[in-house]
């Protein structure tokens, strides 16, 4: 999870950088988005926040509803989520790769076809999230931090608590910070560069916590 808490980083620098400011997993970002867009402040998306909030939304009824019979832990229906992601994440980069007009400049209106990205983006990322809260993994829902923050605060030493599970919060900040910070890195290069790397972080997690997280068919 908290692999997959960098590669979401990566994701949403390539969503907010590369898409128009858009968020494809952290959908608390594009609400504030949208709510200041709709007051009329300038060069702020609306189209783009809102497919991927749709998106997102499709993506998380979809996978819940695929998970909801199944067992609790890492299942093999979770392996296949995270691996329809990463194979998803794959086809969004080749196809960028081969895409004019992106990056998108800020205050410019995205083709359709960014804006088809965009969507497909928040699909797979509420897919992701849904799969992530199923396994219920403390603090590391891999799409934000802000309860983990709150979490790491509230419960710490200095606020009288005994600090418990400091490490897994911290590591999750520090992760999608720095998977953001790639992601604007690899932006550099390409859109689909980021999307690249995100999509084989994907894999090889759903790989590995298949082999050493699996728990129930």
């Amino acid at each position: 999870m908290l692999v997959l808490t960098f590669s979401t980083g990566i994701v949403d620098a390539v969503g907010y950088l590369g898409l128009d400011r858009v968020f494809t997993a952290n959908m608390t970002g594009n609400v504030v988005i949208l709510g200041m867009a709709l007051t009329g402040s300038e060069n702020l998306p609306i189209v783009g926040p809102v497919l991927a909030l749709f998106g997102f939304l499709a993506g998380a009824a979809l996978v819940g509803r695929v998970l909801r019979t199944a067992a609790t832990g890492w299942t093999t229906a979770s392996t296949w989520v995270f691996v329809v992601v990463g194979v998803v994440l794959a086809g969004l980069a080749a196809v960028t790769s081969v895409m004019d007009g992106l990056p998108v400049p800020a205050g410019t209106t995205p083709p359709p076809a960014a804006l088809a990205v965009t969507t497909v983006l928040g699909i797979a990322m509420g897919g992701q999230a849904a799969a992530a809260r199923r396994l219920a993994v403390k603090d590391v829902t891999t799409v934000v931090v802000t309860s983990t923050l709150t979490g790491l605060a509230a419960d710490s030493r200095l606020a009288g608590g005994n600090g418990d599970g400091w490490r897994r919060r911290l590591g999750a900040v520090v992760l999608i910070l720095a998977g953001a910070a790639a992601g604007a890195a690899l932006l550099r290069w390409h859109v689909g560069a980021g999307l690249g790397t995100a999509a084989a972080i994907s894999l090889v997690a759903a790989v590995l916590g298949h082999l050493r997280a699996h728990a129930t068919r």
